[in-house]
Order: structure tokens, then sequence, then C-alpha cells
């Protein structure tokens, strides 16, 4: 039975044996690059986010069992027009994008993953196509001088050495080119009317996205990635195709001769790498991936949201890390810009980890046996790194045996620096762990292995 695209809002993701590769040798060396920074930071932001409900979403009636679950204030009609026209009332006089990027990488973040548009159709950036976005003169933040919401984020981050994912969505449920008012309320996510009787309608609707895809790749300097969600948005699904090789190629040979496409779900040779979603796959993988989770329960901002630790998130990076893939972490900004305090304690306390083992994350890449009861392993030129997960109350054993097959010339204790006794047997390396003092450790130890030439 093929799986549902999405469920509950969530994307399933492309099986790994359907990967295929870019052809361009320039997309295939940046990937790999990409594929190094490890960790991203996801941000789902936009005018709804004053009422704390799911993101868009309440919009579908085809989803309403659970996307309108928020919906306690008044009728599902009400509520839905007050999502749409909570533009008139955003204004996050708090947002500070220098303090979010500097945020970022003390943390421990390589690039950002920003919601330039979600479903809902509302743009954070400062498009032509459309007066549903940030600088109209409805919206009272329109006067801010960072009202450019995407252009302030990506010129910070970049300050801060950050990489650019750009989050747009392909469905645009304010268009009405996709759900088109003349034929009623749409009955589901998708659009709603047959495309293959109005062609000429869905033609506008592909040149609004190419244009707004054109404006975000031209207009904003370098993007490393173009992340496509919306997987249902697609040709074999009711004839959805919005002609996406059209504009990646046209790009590709004028701006972003590099850039990197995930188009979520659909495969293809513009899926360049695979997206789990709020899960991590069971094994390690061989192609290119990338997990989006989130810091709290959900990816939109609730008033009411509980927020991983940062144990938990340390936990969380090494079993994305040691399966080769990167973890892309979503925190939802506050509606008056802020970002919520015990989200960014527990990015802190992750940021202080990384500041001490970040060597055995970044730039790494799978190594068998990839990982094992509290063990996970990566490697990169000539060392490997295992780790070795804590509970709550660290604690190690006198000995820990590694079953690694490759022959070993010294290992250390990447907190403290020091040189490890070990003995290698048939078993695998035996690690002595004796003499490493507890003081200071916390979430997981890590151990560098130097290899024999």
């Amino acid at each position: 039975m093929k799986q549902a695209i999405v469920a509950n809002g969530v994307h399933n993701y492309t099986p790994p044996d359907e990967y295929i590769p870019p052809r361009s040798s320039q997309v295939q060396e940046h990937l790999a690059w990409f594929m190094g920074l490890k960790l991203g930071f996801m941000m789902h932001w936009a005018p709804g986010s004053q009422l704390g409900t799911y993101e868009s979403w309440p919009l579908s009636d085809g989803d309403a069992a659970w996307s309108q679950e928020d919906f306690t204030w008044a009728d599902p009609e009400t509520c839905k027009r007050q999502y749409r026209e909570a533009n008139r009332t955003f204004n996050p006089v708090k947002f500070n994008p220098a303090a979010w990027a500097k945020l970022a990488r003390e943390c421990g973040f390589k690039y950002l993953l920003f919601t330039t548009k979600h479903h809902d159709g509302f743009c954070m950036y400062d498009t032509r196509t459309t007066d549903y976005r940030i600088t109209a003169p409805d919206c009272p933040f329109h006067t801010h001088p960072d009202a450019d919401v995407v252009g302030a984020l990506y010129r910070e981050f970049r300050k801060q050495g950050l990489a650019i994912s750009t989050y747009f969505s392909k469905p645009d449920w304010n268009s009405p080119f996709y759900w088109a008012p003349q034929f009623g309320p749409a009955p589901t996510r998708n659009v709603n009317y047959d495309v293959h009787q109005h062609p000429e309608l869905w033609e506008q609707y592909v040149q609004f996205t190419h244009q707004q895809i054109r404006e975000l790749c031209t207009n904003y300097g370098q993007i490393d990635v173009l992340w496509l969600d919306g997987g249902w948005v697609r040709p074999d699904n009711l004839g959805q195709d919005i002609r996406l090789g059209e504009i990646v190629e046209e790009l590709r040979a004028g701006p972003q001769p590099q850039m990197i496409v995930c188009e979520r779900t659909c495969g293809g040779e513009y899926e360049n790498f695979i997206t789990p979603e709020k899960t991590v796959p069971d094994t390690a993988l061989t192609v290119p991936w990338e997990t989006c989770t989130t810091v709290g329960e959900k990816f939109s901002f609730h008033y009411t949201d509980h927020f991983k630790s940062g144990r938990e998130l340390v936990h969380l990076l090494l079993n994305v890390v040691s399966k080769g893939g990167n973890l892309a972490l979503n925190l939802a900004p506050q509606p008056d810009g802020e970002l919520p305090a015990p989200a960014v304690r527990s990015l802190r306390e992750m940021g202080a980890w990384l500041a001490l083992f970040g060597e055995g994350i970044y730039g790494t890449r799978i190594c068998a046996p990839y990982f094992e009861d509290r063990l996970f392993y990566t490697q990169k030129e000539g060392e490997v790194f295992v780790f070795f997960r804590y509970d709550e109350l660290p604690r190690l054993p006198d000995r820990l045996t590694l079953h690694l097959d490759r022959p070993v010339r010294q290992a250390h204790c990447m907190r403290t620096g020091e040189p490890l006794h070990f003995q290698a047997g048939a078993d695998g390396l035996t690690l002595d762990l004796r003499k490493v003092p507890m003081g200071g450790a916390f979430y997981a130890e890590g151990f560098r292995l130097t290899l024999a030439d």
C-alpha cells in the first residue's frame, strides 16, 4: 500500500532506494558540503502565531479533525477568518535578527531554514506577487526597518557564517489560482478545481509560483538550499505540475549554479536529499538526508508548548548524525518577536556540549557499526569519534569495548584532552576509562580515536 504523503500535517519521506543524485557536479559538491553542516536552525513564523494554533493547517477543512483542535474560542469559520486577518495585527516589535543569528551561532547551528511562505500563502518577504505579505500597508510591522523579515534574517545569519536554506510552500491557500473562489470552498488541501478542465487557471498558478521562487533566489543573495514543502503538489496528484524543473534550471543557469533543491517526498532529480519529519530512520543511510523536528512539541508557536531539555537535544543529534543525517531543529518565535526563554535555555545547553565535542559532529560521515546500546560512531580524515550517552547522572564504566575492526594508534578523551589506555582484542577495542574524571561530564562523553596509518 502506498504511504500517504502527509498524515496529520507530518510528511512521510521518499524511500532511500529510490534516491536519484543530482546531475550537476557543482550541486553534488555543494550537497557534500551541506551534509557536513549537520545542524540547522529551522523556524516557522507568521502572523497566525498570535492565535497559538497550527500554522496554516486549520484553514484546510479536509484536515479539520486534527488541525482545528485549537479553535476553541469561536466557530471554525470565524476562527479561520481571524487567522487569515491576523496580518492586520502582526507587529513583532521585539524582533531582533542580529540577536537570533548570534544565538544560533553560539548554540552550534550551521544553517538557517526559515519559512518564507507557509501553506497559508502569507509571505514573510517583500514580494511583488501579492499584497498578503509582511511589507504590505495593512500589516503594522511594515514600517519597521527590518519589515522584510527574510531579508533581515539572511543578512544577519550570513554575518555569523551560517548557510541559507529557503523554505517555500508549493501550495498557496491564499492564491486565487490555487483555491479559486469561483469554485467555492476547498474541500481538501489540494487545488479546488480540475486542472485539466481549467488549464489557463493552473498556468497562472505555475507562473505565480515561479515568480515567487525567482524573487527569493534573485533578490536575497546565495541560496544554498531551496526547500520545497507541500508534497501533494505533484504531477501524479490531480495533475498539480508546477513544472519545477523550468524554474530550477533557469536559476542554476543564472544566479544560483550551486543551489541544492529538496522537493520533499516527490523523488526524482529535484529531491537532492530526503527529509524524514519528526522521526529518525532506524538504520544508517548512505544517501543524503535531513530530519526536521521540533525543540518543543509543535512546529508552530503554541502558548502551552513544552520543550526538550539540552540532554534530549544532544541525544537526538547523536542519533541523527551517527546515521549520516543532518538535523533541522525547529523553534517557533513568539508573536512579539522574542524566542521562548525555556527553549533558548535548552539550545544553549546543547551549544555548550557542542563547544566541547563538535569536532566529532561537524564534517563527519557514517562509521560502522554506526550505533549500539549507548554508543554512537562518526568519522573523518583518519579519525573515529565515539560518543557514550549518559543518563541524567553521568557515569562511565571502568572499561568500554568498541566493536571497531580498524587499527587504532591513539585514543583520547575529547573533554579532557587526556590520552586513554586501550587494548585491541578479538571483540574489538577496549578503552580503560578508570582515570577519566567525572567532574564536568554531561549528556554524552566523546572519545577520539586516531587510526593507524
